[in-house]
């Protein structure tokens, strides 16, 4: 048993959450626009859209248990899992852009199956990247609070990545697919997608090299699937963080998809272009604007007419709850979980979140500015939420460690992703359902006011519940800061043991 010091320095926390930035290069781009994408350029109805999204959790049942008992086994001079990263990083980036790629068949049917054997790919590699990377950071420290820091400075990272694909994927679509007649959606989605590959690329690889494992399992440990998979079973706290990350990624992927409709077509378009003109995003006929003005025109956030009102307005929205986000992660997360525990922070920020969630449901559509203020108070009150979950199932795999005497972490984190990818499916395939049940039609100038009640309810009382499922699981998540400080110390015991011996 390797006991380095337990302390990561600032170059390695940086360059291991450049891993999960570039993870989140496709994630929010599958979170929030896929199902878009899916209805209005491939031009599938929402339920089948949300069928391909969920029939792939089928193979992601067999692929991602395997992913994590193969990387358990790995055995380089690199360590375990750190090697995945750098072996997946090319296919899961050629599968990202095959995946918003429109080939130009007229077949819906040939079109519902490309997209569904183009999304299968993309998960499968997904898995076989992200859970080595996951479960990576459970084995760089085992001290609580050099954890703690690493997976707030990798979702500081990963607020940036969401900041950079929900605020301006749509303006970027709209440059590079500019033509003389027009907006080539196909040609702009495929440019933006291949951008954010190239930079996910890149990062991938320094954060291979970047990154150092330093816990391994109990030296007397030998290599048993069906102990590991009982372990992983019997372990309370592992159940209660699966149904927590199933419900959760379903949340944000019904909230996410929902609320891109929500804006297209609920929103009214003079009332947010007039909002727009009061933030001075509105550009004057023959005015140029100053430096920034000028910056943002670039990155096409200056609405020039009523039809780009959805691009900037969203765009927009979007990017002021990454930003709080991003502040709520850098100064709240940190100090809160270690004050209080994250068990507690978590139960407390998802309920506030579930309550704000819930409101969205209430504004007219008239009313831009309370729909901004409530984006504002839900994503303060999620921030602190959002580095928790991957410490807490790091967490998890010392707790099986020091109960059942084996460490199983990459099994362990396998699952947790299953139910990541699993709640991203349902999540989309809920809001295409009741898009479809509630009459919802792509491309459609107006929607019918049914259309736009079922819109309006996949944006607030849906996703309400299902965070307050994530809430009722964590409830029963038995580790405690007190507990967690015990299982530390119990196991750095028996690893200082093990090297006398």
């Amino acid at each position: 048993m390797n006991m380095q010091n337990q302390k990561v320095s600032m170059t390695e926390k940086i360059g291991y959450s450049l891993g999960d930035m570039s993870a989140n290069f496709v994630f929010q781009m599958m979170m929030i626009f896929q199902l878009k994408f899916y209805t209005d350029v491939f031009g599938l109805e929402g339920a089948v859209a949300g069928s391909i999204m969920l029939i792939a959790r089928v193979v992601d049942a067999f692929v991602d248990p395997t992913v994590g008992i193969l990387s358990d086994r790995t055995r380089t001079k690199w360590g375990k899992y750190r090697p995945w990263v750098l072996w997946t990083a090319l296919p899961f980036c050629v599968f990202y852009v095959l995946a918003f790629y429109n080939p130009g068949i007229e077949n819906k049917t040939l079109v519902a199956l490309y997209a569904g054997i183009s999304y299968t790919l993309l998960m499968t590699v997904y898995s076989f990247n992200n859970t080595p990377y996951s479960s990576l950071c459970g084995v760089m420290s085992s001290d609580i609070k050099e954890r703690n820091s690493i997976t707030s400075i990798r979702f500081i990272a990963t607020t940036i990545a969401t900041f950079i694909v929900q605020g301006l994927t749509l303006p970027l679509v709209s440059k590079f697919g500019h033509t003389s007649t027009g907006v080539d959606e196909g040609k702009g989605w495929l440019c933006t997608v291949s951008l954010f590959a190239v930079i996910a690329f890149v990062f991938f690889v320094i954060t291979f090299f970047s990154a150092k494992e330093r816990i391994s399992p109990p030296i007397n440990q030998k290599s048993n699937i069906k102990e590991d998979f009982k372990d992983l079973f019997s372990s309370l706290p592992w159940r209660s963080m699966f149904i927590l990350t199933l419900f959760l990624f379903t949340t944000l992927a019904m909230w996410g998809s929902a609320m891109s409709f929500y804006f297209q077509n609920y929103v009214d378009t003079n009332a947010l272009m007039q909002f727009l003109d009061k933030m001075g995003l509105v550009a004057e006929p023959n005015t140029q604007g100053g430096f920034w003005f000028s910056i943002l025109n670039a990155f096409g956030l200056i609405a020039k007419q009523n039809s780009d009102a959805y691009t900037v307005g969203f765009s927009l929205f979007n990017m002021v709850g990454s930003l709080i986000q991003f502040f709520g992660v850098i100064f709240l997360s940190q100090f809160l979980a270690n004050r209080y525990g994250k068990k507690w922070v978590f139960v407390i920020c998802l309920a506030l979140t579930a309550i704000f969630t819930a409101m969205f449901y209430f504004p007219s559509k008239n009313d831009i500015s309370t729909m901004f203020i409530l984006n504002i108070l839900k994503s303060l009150a999620y921030a602190p939420t959002v580095p928790l979950l991957w410490a807490m199932i790091a967490d998890v795999a010392d707790h099986s460690e020091y109960i059942y005497y084996r460490r199983a972490t990459g099994l362990t984190f396998a699952g947790i992703v299953f139910a990541l990818k699993a709640g991203l499916g349902l999540g989309g395939a809920i809001a295409g359902t009741i898009l479809s049940s509630f009459g919802y039609v792509a491309n459609a100038t107006m929607q019918s006011e049914t259309a736009v009640i079922g819109i309006k309810i996949s944006a607030s009382f849906i996703p309400a519940i299902t965070f307050i499922i994530g809430v009722i699981a964590l409830m029963f998540y038995p580790i405690t800061k007190k507990f967690n400080e015990q299982i530390q110390k119990e196991l750095t015991l028996r690893r200082e043991q093990e090297i006398e011996e």
